[in-house]
């Protein structure tokens, strides 16, 4: 669960910008876009290798 707490003489729109903030660094978003609507298992596997691939490519370009 995410918690924000309310800082002195922070103002509203201050506070749900850093909760949106905290909600984008924990996936939040991404996962309820994600599960709006049904995926079936074969994409489900096809989006998980392409992340792998794409993680993998990232590790060895960043290994000099």
């Amino acid at each position: 669960m995410i918690r924000v707490k309310v800082r002195m003489n922070e103002s509203l729109d201050q506070l749900l910008k850093r909760f949106k903030k905290a909600c984008e660094k924990e996936g939040l978003t991404r996962d309820i876009k994600r599960t709006a609507f049904y995926e079936k298992p074969s994409e489900v596997r096809r989006r998980r290798e392409r992340q792998l691939i794409r993680k993998l490519q990232k590790e060895s370009r960043g290994t000099p």
